[in-house]
């Protein structure tokens, strides 16, 4: 659904875009973060899950 959207030039623009609005150096710390939030994120689904299986064989 996503990948429709963006073709070919609207990439490079996004990301021209991303590179002035944040600035080089910011751009790695940004995509640090999103993986630590990302890590984070699914850490929390799992142990979701986890208890949802803990609950029901109760």
């Amino acid at each position: 659904m996503i990948a429709g959207l963006f073709d070919g030039p609207e990439v490079i623009v996004v990301l021209v875009v991303v590179l002035v609005l944040f600035g080089g150096s910011r751009i790695p710390k940004l995509a640090k973060n999103l993986g630590q939030a990302q890590k984070e994120f699914k850490k929390g689904l799992s142990e979701g899950a986890k208890d949802d299986d803990d609950s029901k064989s109760e």
